[in-house]
């Protein structure tokens, strides 16, 4: 997934099983997700429910990056004049056609590093006016520089002081200092326990049907459940093979019975090398 799923209780605000499905969906319709902007295109995926869960979904800038100097290089150069807002957003201006009264808009979609952060696309606004108070840039965070300018300022100024300048809450200013001091591939999940993979198998080639590993849940959805078992991919649990059965008393009273970082024991039912699709049946939780 190009998308980090960050659950708090299993579960993300404005997203329900549909809601979910349509994201994967349209990704792999359309590509990976450049912006989080992109998640308004989403079928069924309204402005209130783009408001709640679009702080809980991280947008990879590693393979955003790489993807989109991918794109530019085998599409050319762009024609127009091209003018980027802090959303990321890109509004292209292109030539009138002949019978045409009207100046054609294209708007394109680019990176933004505030995407891979904790901090809500509400609050952009007032991290681009911290970042200028400070002297930073979006492409200092998570970066040594960072955190020495974020700390320079709060000792001079007082974090109370700045959340009064910029006419925000003392919460919302720590939590936009915490999204640009933490590294660009922070994960909180990061810290769990972690499974014990076969150094055998590192690839889906190295995968059969029948093969027993051990993994660590990623994420937990109303349709399956993610499992990261060491090849690079992550191998999915149908939820109809998470049975009560195979879950302990206190797992079987939650609403998905497992949550990330839990630590698994799962078997290979299918691999499908083409699509990097990997079926995995539930055999005990660790």
């Amino acid at each position: 997934l190009f998308l980090i799923f960050c659950f708090i209780n299993l579960h993300i605000a404005g997203l329900n099983a549909n809601r979910a499905k349509n994201i994967i969906e349209w990704r792999e319709k359309n590509g990976p997700f450049i912006n989080r902007e992109q998640l308004k295109k989403v079928k069924g995926l309204g402005p209130k429910s783009f408001q709640q869960c679009a702080g809980f979904i991280r947008i990879n800038q590693d393979y955003v990056r790489t993807f989109c100097s991918q794109q530019t290089e085998s599409a050319g150069q762009i024609q127009g004049v091209a003018v980027t807002s802090s959303a990321g957003v890109e509004v292209t201006n292109e030539k009138q056609g002949k019978k045409k009264s009207k100046t054609a808009v294209n708007v394109v979609l680019k990176p933004n590093p505030l995407d891979q952060t904790c901090i809500h696309p509400e609050s952009y606004d007032i991290a681009m006016r911290f970042l200028s108070f400070i002297r930073g840039t979006l492409y200092e965070i998570g970066k040594p520089e960072m955190e020495q300018k974020i700390n320079s300022f709060l000792e001079k100024e007082g974090i109370e002081k700045i959340a009064e300048s910029l006419q925000t809450t003392v919460h919302t200013l720590q939590v936009i200092i915490d999204g640009l001091s933490q590294p660009e591939s922070f994960d909180f999940r990061t810290d769990f326990d972690k499974p014990d993979f076969k150094r055998s198998i590192v690839c889906l080639e190295d995968l059969q049907v029948g093969t027993v590993l051990t993994g660590k849940v990623e994420n937990a959805t109303l349709f399956g459940i993610f499992v990261d078992i060491g090849v690079g991919r992550s191998g999915l649990i149908p939820i109809r093979n998470v049975t009560e059965a195979k879950l302990s008393k206190t797992k079987k009273r939650r609403s998905l019975g497992l949550g990330p970082g839990e630590r698994v024991e799962v078997q290979v039912l299918n691999i499908d090398i083409p699509r990097s699709r990997i079926t995995l049946d539930l055999i005990r939780v660790l």
